[in-house]
């Protein structure tokens, strides 16, 4: 299916590896031109090349720290009026709330909460002129069933999650959507990095808990980074203009809930 994104711009965030890099796969593969942040200078490198190769797509990158306004600007100028973008951070660490302080609060908000209304600001307006725009939000299945030791992330993921459900109603007009996608368990360095130290908190090998973990999903396997591009491709699309304000779960049925 043609989606009808050839010839669109996209600026997608965190896209040196993981959930990031699969959606800059995804909509290369659609023939938007893309442009991947990241800090870490080498991955992304590496990422925009393999992209490059497997797609033949446009693709430019830049090293940058997009929760910093110097890192915007560098964005933005690279990148001045994406038809598509795509919002993406790590999250906070785990912990406990009653050792957190002011400081803990503001950088969770100023990475997954502020950092992603600052771009929305710096870019929704021309999308409006364009009348097409899409921009999707990679927050976190904790936004539906949050996680008690994510505190931070459970916080300013749902407050963005509310701030987007406001704005979502008031561009639509304008064909500008603005949807999140909510990842449960995939398949990413960021998963088997946690894994591993799981391991080695109980004694058992990575091989037991991964498995372990994989079974508790009714799915009985992670997400792939593949099918999460994916997903984003079609919620850019001009299939997708329909569809904006909405949270689109992706857990391989973990959360229990019908709604």
């Amino acid at each position: 299916m043609d989606l009808g994104l050839k010839g669109k711009s996209a600026l997608v965030c965190a896209a040196s590896k993981g959930l990031g890099k699969g959606c800059a796969v995804s909509l290369a593969r659609e023939g938007v031109e893309v442009t991947i942040l990241a800090r870490g200078v080498e991955a992304l490198e590496a990422t925009a090349e393999e992209i490059r190769r497997e797609t033949g797509a446009k693709v430019t990158s830049l090293a940058c720290d997009i929760t910093t306004p110097e890192g915007r600007q560098k964005a933005l100028a690279a990148c001045p009026a994406p038809d598509i973008l795509v919002t993406n951070a790590g999250g906070p660490p785990p912990g406990d709330f009653r050792q957190w302080g002011e400081a803990e609060w503001l950088a969770a908000l100023k990475a997954n909460m502020l950092t992603p209304i600052e771009l929305i600001k710096a870019t929704i307006d021309p999308m409006i002129q364009r009348r097409f725009g899409r921009i999707i939000n990679i927050t976190s299945g904790a936004v539906k069933m949050p996680i008690d030791v994510l505190g931070l992330s459970n916080g300013a993921r749902t407050g963005l999650t509310g701030f987007c459900a406001g704005l979502a109603r008031q561009v639509a007009q304008h064909g500008v959507t603005i949807n999140n996608l909510l990842p449960g368990p995939f398949d990413t360095d960021r998963l088997r990095t946690n894994t591993k130290i799981a391991a080695e908190k109980s004694g058992k090998s990575f091989d037991d808990v991964w498995n372990q973990r994989m079974m508790q999903n009714p799915s009985r396997r992670f997400g792939t980074v593949a099918e999460f591009g994916d997903a984003c491709a079609f919620l850019a699309s001009a299939q997708a203009g329909f569809i904006t304000g909405q949270n689109l779960l992706m857990d391989g049925g973990h959360f229990p809930g019908t709604l």
